[in-house]
Formats: structure tokens, sequence, C-alpha cells
């Protein structure tokens, strides 16, 4: 595992610290601010800080949208922006919002970590007088990623009204993370007599966090697609498991003149991927 200083993650500067929540350390060692990023409200004293919305609250936030509703992939060295789309709505008007992705049992507990919006003020833009969506980012970075981080994490969500309200959700809603997946693909002999043996090689592999590396996934349920030259249509051949290091390997009889590739449906933990084909000539 990477060794990783213990520092805050991703807290804006001219934030409320999650109103009012100290720095969390996990049970890893790995150190974060949970920082919903509100600017602070022109008279303190009518800030209502809350947990979670209530049914009697003027201040509500209705919808948190994280990276377009699709899960966030995160390879091992570039960190990933994502966006983050957070509606509510307020008698007076909304003019704030803050956000934070994390895991754990509670924000306070000492097995939670995450991230907290990049410093970029909100775009909150106005659907009509008391409703708007306002649009911030969050980075991932994956020097901070263990591989079990791969799983369900909470999208907090934090709002403040133009008349100085503040509504705070912990955990509105969930994402996704996922471990970034390549497959590669390699058919041979090229060229190769028709009714000859053709074998396909490649390999699965995803990211491993720790490492910063890439390592192979076994055990995985990989399909062999083939189509004609003269074709746009893939069809699936057979489905072949990944070896305990990730390799891929069959063999097939040569044809016709067409492309080979391996396909892989992904899982929870790691996304779908698909090989460019590979031409084979057959003579």
């Amino acid at each position: 595992m990477r060794i990783r200083a213990t520092v805050a993650v991703a807290s804006g500067a001219l934030a409320l610290s999650a109103l009012g929540l100290p720095a969390a350390t996990a049970d890893d060692g790995r150190s974060w601010t949970p920082d919903f990023g509100l600017s602070a409200p022109e008279r303190p004293s009518e800030r209502m800080a809350a947990r979670a919305v209530t049914a009697d609250d003027d201040l509500r936030i209705t919808k948190a949208v994280v990276n377009g509703g699709k899960p966030i992939i995160v390879g091992t060295t570039t960190p990933k922006k994502v966006t983050v789309a957070i509606t509510a709505t307020d008698d007076s008007g909304i003019a704030d919002a803050g956000t934070i992705l994390w895991i754990g049992d509670d924000l306070e507990s000492e097995d939670s970590f995450g991230f907290s919006q990049n410093e970029e003020a909100a775009k909150c833009t106005a659907a009509s007088a008391t409703t708007s969506t306002c649009t911030l980012t969050v980075t991932v970075d994956p020097a901070w990623l263990i591989n079990s981080d791969a799983t369900s994490w909470k999208v907090g969500a934090a709002v403040l009204s133009n008349d100085g309200q503040v509504v705070q959700d912990d955990a509105f809603g969930k994402t996704n993370l996922q471990r970034f997946s390549k497959v590669t693909v390699n058919a041979a002999p090229e060229p190769v007599r028709k009714g000859y043996t053709i074998t396909v090689t490649g390999k699965l592999s995803r990211a491993n966090w720790e490492t910063g590396t890439y390592k192979g996934y076994a055990g995985q349920a990989v399909k062999l697609q083939f189509r004609k030259k003269t074709s746009t249509t893939y069809t699936t051949v057979k489905t072949i498991n990944s070896s305990s290091t990730g390799e891929l390997k069959t063999t097939v009889k040569a044809s016709v003149d067409g492309y080979w590739r391996y396909s892989f449906a992904g899982t929870s933990t790691t996304p779908t991927v698909t090989a460019a084909g590979d031409f084979v000539d057959v003579k």
C-alpha cells in the first residue's frame, strides 16, 4: 500500500466546515475535513443548521445527481473531477449549495473518509423564484483511495437560502465508485489459412489504487466476440474466465476475414470494458 500523509483532503478555503464538524481520521490513517463549502450567510444569527431535512422546513433539498447519474470511474494516477448538481427550494430562493462524497457509518466516526467539493463557488441556476439547481465539482484523487473504496458512497448535501437559513443532509443520496478497467486482445497467426486454428490471447486488468498500477482481474467471465470484415455487428463466439493473473486465452477455427475482441460486462466495483477488434486475414 502506498504511504499516505495524514492531512486534510479537499477542503474549501472560505467554507463552513460541515456546519461545525471537526476533521476526522479514518482507521486506516487517512484524514479529511467534511467540508460542505457554503459561503457564510450575511446574518449568522439567522443560520439554521440541521442534519436532515424535515417536512416542516421551507428550505428543502429535492435532488442530488453525481456525475450525471453514472458511476465514478477512477484510474491509478489521474484525479477525477466529477460534477454534483443539487436542486433545492425555499420561499426566499436559493443562494448557495455544498456537497461531500464519503464512506463510513457516520461523519464523525473513525471509519469515515471522503472528498469535499472544490474551492470554486457553486453555480446556481434558478428554475423559478423559489427553486434552483446548484452545480459543484468534487475531485476524487486515486492517491487517497484503497481498493475497498470501490463501493457505494454517500452524497452529502447542504443548501443556503437567500434569507440565511441552512439545511444539511449528510447522506442525501448515493453514488458508486469503480476501479478503471482495461482489456487487451491479440489474435494470431495473421494471416492464417482457412480452417486453421487461431489463438486469441489478452488480459483483463483494473486499477489497483494501493500500488498505483493495473493488476489482473482474476476469475471473471469475458466474452470472445467476432465480426466479419463486411459487417458492423459483433457476435459472441464463446465465454471464458480470466486466469489468476487476469490472462485470457482460447482457440477458434479461422473461417473468414474479420475482427476478434474480448468484452467484459463489468461488476459492481469495475466498469464494462471492450477491446478494439484485432483483424485477422484468412487466406
